[in-house]
């Protein structure tokens, strides 16, 4: 009777021993699943608010396009365990998405903003074991059968120690500063000269790699989707021969595409109108980013900044590409190589796929072909082939708080461009 009684008791030791460990394991697994909920979370409200920072250039319509960036770049991480719809408990919405000014205070007002803060609260994340523990304990309402987990993140812009231009490079005019723009009106057109491998003059732009290469291929890399990042002040650049493929990366970023090339992977701006001396008539500074359609422009005309809020493709509000190369260049047939546009408008792809990628960083060089500063250049058209002339409109130095361009980079420098940064 004794070592029945023994056994009793042995087996009663191992149950709530089992009952300790499954606590245990409850605590490992449950909280774990908080764990990587937090971790995935945090980084979604860290790609908002480094892709809402971006956007916010102090003109009227940055704090629209800042949430809209802010919630794409959140919405494409995987939260809840990697499920691509957070476990269908609701994605970051516009509304999670605020602005401070200089003083970190709340503001509304573009010309003020200066950080992003992305904050969501993902409810409904499953506790299995604790609150199957806690039923059975009698204490589920401790242990309830779901959490809520909270992340936050707040980006500015700062200056870069390097970045990511395009493979042109421009060379200051004679007795060309940056204390007077190196010579250029804001708002000025440049044209992009050395399509074989010659160096451009004083007061000119031409093709560099940014690699230090001559290869001719390395310069449509360097302007594909990605590019190459890493261009730091004192870099040497290198002068590419004969322009061979230039025009399909260039075309991308108007919504311009060939063959079987999309939007949804080859990403346009945010708009694909585009000017030339056809279609827009001011006199220098022609300012089609800002400015106001000289007489003789075309019917359809508006700056940059009305149209990427409209969301206006190369044929404004239409597809049809030979009506955007009727409109752009006054000839229907100058773009004949390519077969397609990006859809324009609210519903359409340049607002679905489409980021900024018409304001860009160019490198200033001098006579070594070595980097001595970064501007901010507008693209303005794109490019019926290879060897076409392309333009593009100065618009300032990049490393000012006011300078529309927002590129990528590595954070950390004194005066480079501005690039987006997590300061929370």
């Amino acid at each position: 009777m004794v070592r029945q009684r023994q056994h009793g008791a042995v087996i009663l030791t191992v149950c709530f021993l089992l009952f300790f460990l499954l606590g245990f394991v409850a605590i490992a697994f449950d909280l774990g699943r908080l764990f990587i909920v937090k971790t995935e979370l945090q980084t979604a409200m860290d790609s908002c608010a480094l892709a809402a920072a971006q956007e916010l250039d102090g003109q009227a319509s940055a704090l629209a396009r800042a949430r809209r960036a802010g919630t794409t770049a959140a919405n494409l991480n995987r939260v809840n365990l990697q499920s691509a719809n957070w476990d269908g408990k609701g994605q970051l919405p516009e509304a999670g998405i605020s602005f401070r000014d200089q003083l970190y205070m709340p503001t509304s007002a573009p010309a003020s903003a200066r950080y992003a803060q992305c904050q969501h609260t993902q409810s409904g994340v499953r506790m299995w074991l604790l609150h199957a523990m806690g039923a059975f304990s009698g204490n589920g309402t401790a242990n309830p059968a779901t959490r809520a987990v909270l992340a936050s993140a707040v980006a500015t812009r700062g200056s870069a120690q390097s970045t990511c231009p395009i493979p042109v490079a421009l060379k200051a005019r004679a007795g060309g500063t940056a204390a007077n723009d190196y010579g250029f009106a804001v708002g000025e057109w440049a044209v992009v000269f050395d399509k074989g491998g010659a160096a451009a003059s004083a007061g000119e732009m031409g093709w560099y790699n940014l690699d230090g290469s001559n290869n001719a291929s390395e310069t449509a890399a360097e302007l594909a989707e990605g590019g190459r990042c890493g261009t730091r002040l004192g870099d040497t650049l290198g002068t590419p021969g004969a322009q061979t493929s230039v025009d399909r990366p260039w075309n991308y970023r108007f919504g311009v595409y060939k063959n079987s090339d999309s939007p949804s992977l080859n990403h346009p701006d945010q708009s694909g109108y585009s000017y030339t001396a056809a279609n827009w008539k001011n006199a220098v500074p022609q300012n089609a980013f800002a400015g106001t359609p000289a007489a003789g422009s075309h019917a359809s005309a508006q700056n940059y900044i009305t149209k990427r809020a409209a969301y206006a493709s190369l044929a404004d509000t239409g597809t049809n590409i030979k009506t955007g190369s009727l409109i752009a260049f006054g000839d229907s047939n100058r773009l004949n190589s390519f077969q397609k546009l990006a859809a324009p408008g609210a519903a359409g792809e340049h607002r679905q796929y489409g980021t900024s990628r018409r304001l860009v960083i160019v490198p200033v060089i001098n006579g070594a072909s070595q980097v001595t500063d970064f501007v901010c250049m507008f693209m303005l058209h794109p490019l019926s082939g290879p060897n076409d002339s392309a333009r593009l409109e100065y618009r300032g130095l990049a490393g000012v708080a006011a300078s529309p361009c927002a590129p990528g980079g590595t954070p950390g420098g004194a005066a480079g461009p501005l690039v987006p940064v997590l300061v929370r």
